[in-house]
Formats: structure tokens, sequence, C-alpha cells
């Protein structure tokens, strides 16, 4: 069962931990250590012989925030067998407003554009975010209409997406966000880790490791 909201937002903390500049290959990871398997598979959303990368965050998260420098630059790095799919938590209130506003970004074809936009316009720039006019305000800044903004917030679409979302966490068993989730089936939280800039560090491992499961 999920914790509360409030509990989840301080659950991951970006701990100062041991450094990771070491991590040569996937032989040196430990289970337990640098990330957890799910109890059961999640079934991925990319194409055959992709490596799914689920980045599962929230726009209200500081340490969301924090890890939008270290994961986009990774992001670059990244095989082409390798796709990325954001996932919007979706614990109730103010978290599922701000996966409607994901959702409705990428129905108005402005996500791309938008995505690192209003991470800082709530964290540096002190938005909520959080009701239909600042949401429609924000968004057409972008080209597209108050009305139009609108309109997606509450189209049936992101409200199914919404709903498949929340469905996605509660199979992946996530408890905390940020959270990296590889092949479906590897966990990485800023705990196991060691801090927020870890993360790609450890997941860029278990990419390769994937690798190596697959050529066996």
């Amino acid at each position: 069962m999920f914790k509360s909201p409030l509990i989840l937002k301080t659950a991951l903390l970006a701990l100062a931990g041991f450094g990771l500049s070491t991590l040569a290959s996937a032989a040196t990871l430990v289970e337990g250590q640098h990330y957890e398997v799910l109890p059961e598979p999640v079934e991925t959303r990319v194409d055959d012989g992709q490596i799914e990368v689920t980045e599962a965050f929230w726009y209200g998260c500081p340490h969301c925030y924090n890890l939008q420098g270290p994961v986009a630059d990774w992001y670059e790095t990244l095989g082409d067998d390798v796709s990325v799919v954001h996932l919007p938590a979706t614990m109730g209130g103010d978290w599922n407003t701000h996966a409607a506003v994901f959702y409705a970004a990428e129905e108005l074809g402005i996500r791309e554009e938008a995505h690192a936009d209003i991470f800082e316009a709530i964290h540096a720039n002190g938005q909520r975010l959080t009701d239909p006019d600042s949401i429609a305000s924000f968004f057409s800044d972008y080209g597209v209409s108050e009305d139009e903004a609108r309109q997606a917030m509450d189209a049936f679409a992101v409200k199914s997406q919404v709903n498949q979302a929340h469905s996605r966490m509660r199979a992946m068993r996530l408890m905390g966000v940020p959270a990296l989730v590889v092949d479906g089936r590897y966990l990485v939280t800023p705990s196991s880790a060691g801090s927020l800039q870890n993360m790609p560090q450890i997941a860029d491992a278990l990419i390769e490791k994937v690798r190596q499961e697959r050529e066996d």
C-alpha cells in the first residue's frame, strides 16, 4: 500500500553517499546495495529490442528538479537501443494535477519544449501550477491558446493517461520519487545510488547489464 503524499514528498532524500566514479561495468553492481529488483517485472512500452528507462517524477518534488540536469546530460549519451519514458507520479492532489499537466503538454505537442520550464516555474519562480487559470496562462507561452490548454487538461485522453500512470506506478511498487526503472525490472533511487548525481551512473551500468543478459 502506498504511503501518504506528505510522507512520500520527503521519503527519498538526496543522500551524501559513496562515490561511484569507479563503477566501470555491470559486474560491479550489487543487488540490494546499488539497485533493487522489482518483485514482479513490469511490461515495457518500447519497441522490440529497445531497453526502456523509466524516469518517475513529480513536478513539485525538489529532488526531481535537482535531478533534471544530471539525467538530461545522461540522456544525451544513451545508445540507440535505449528509449526513455517519463512517468509522472500520481499520488493524489497536486501530484495528479501535475501528471495531467505533463500529459496535456504532450497532447498539445509542447511537452519536450515545456518540460524543463515547468520544473523551473515551480521551483525557481514560485509558481504552483495547480489551478486551471495558472496552467492555461503558462501553456499560452508555447503557442497554444488558454482555451486549448483548458480543453487539453479536461480531455478524456489526458485523464486516461493519468489513470494509466497510476496503474504503472503501482505495478512498479514505487513508494517515492525520483526513481529510475531499467527494463521494467531494476529500480534505482537516491538512497540506493547514494546520491541524486549517482543515479544515472547506476542506471547506465544496469543498461549494460541488460545488454549482457540479452546476449546470453
